[in-house]
């Protein structure tokens, strides 16, 4: 299945392949993945799904001798084919997202997708003794993500049909359960997508949250700025209005409160240099 973006701002149908570059981390999770690929064929490493795909009844069984394959699981692929579509679709719907939200930000977003599909699959069933392997869990986190961010994109279907974002993720999705087969782990695909559901729904609420609460910590360090600039200004003219006395009649012949309006500045002074 091939999937063409019309381009940003265009109102013809000039049609771009994917997004028509690799990001930082989803090159890396690419030759990962191709690399591991490679490994996995059996006049290489045989068995190596075994070893390091999710087993919930061995990881269950020999616990806590196994708790790398919830992330492990996740770089492992059942075939060419499952390989080749999982790095197309990261490629296509999370190549945006990273150079939006950045590598760092995207790579844990990523990450934890997968390791929730890996979750959920151990909760629904651990009694399971095939492997799981392939990154679907945090693909279709990516997905979800691509789905908040740009409901409203086209994408065309076989370069013909135009289908926007908020119908069509949601259509490979429902395709992929429908027709995917008893052998596709189809919880770890659900785990992927609420956590990105989760994520989205609340991560960016959070953001929003810890910046407004930055904007009224700001405004009132200013506030509180302004305030001791104004009593600073206050006192120096009442200082300059002490010193003006001394030039008419005399330290010796200062009042009282003139006397102690020169010692609160001096003391004030005098803690500042104290604190420096």
């Amino acid at each position: 299945m091939s999937y063409y973006q019309q381009q940003s701002g265009s109102s013809r149908p000039g049609f771009n392949f994917g997004p028509g570059t690799l990001s930082p981390f989803i090159k890396v999770m690419i030759i990962v993945n191709f690399v591991v690929f490679l490994l996995q064929q059996d006049y290489l490493m045989p068995g190596l799904s075994g070893i390091f795909g999710l087993t919930p009844y061995t990881f269950f069984k020999d616990f806590p001798n196994q708790l790398y394959q919830p992330f492990s699981y996740m770089f492992l692929h059942g075939g060419l084919g499952h390989f080749f579509f999982n790095m197309l679709i990261l490629w296509m719907f999370g190549t945006e997202i990273e150079l939006t939200w950045g590598t760092k930000r995207f790579a844990k977003f990523y990450l934890l997708g997968g390791l929730a599909g890996a979750v959920l699959t151990l909760i629904v069933k651990s009694s399971q003794i095939a492997p799981m392997v392939g990154a679907s869990a945090a693909i279709y986190s990516v997905m979800v993500a691509y789905w908040f961010l740009y409901p409203n994109r086209q994408l065309y279907i076989a370069s013909v049909l135009p289908v926007q974002v908020k119908w069509a993720i949601p259509g490979m999705m429902l395709l992929g359960f429908l027709f995917g087969g008893a052998n596709v782990a189809h919880f770890a695909h659900l785990g992927g997508a609420l956590f990105g559901i989760l994520y989205m729904k609340t991560d960016f609420g959070m953001l929003s949250f810890s910046k407004k609460l930055k904007e009224r910590k700001y405004k009132k360090q200013e506030a509180k700025f302004e305030k001791n600039r104004k009593n600073a200004e206050k006192v120096m003219n009442r200082v300059d209005d002490v010193l003006d006395r001394i030039n008419e009649v005399g330290i010796e012949n200062l009042t009282k409160e003139e006397r102690k309006i020169l010692d609160d500045a001096s003391n004030g002074l005098s803690k500042k240099d104290q604190l420096k």
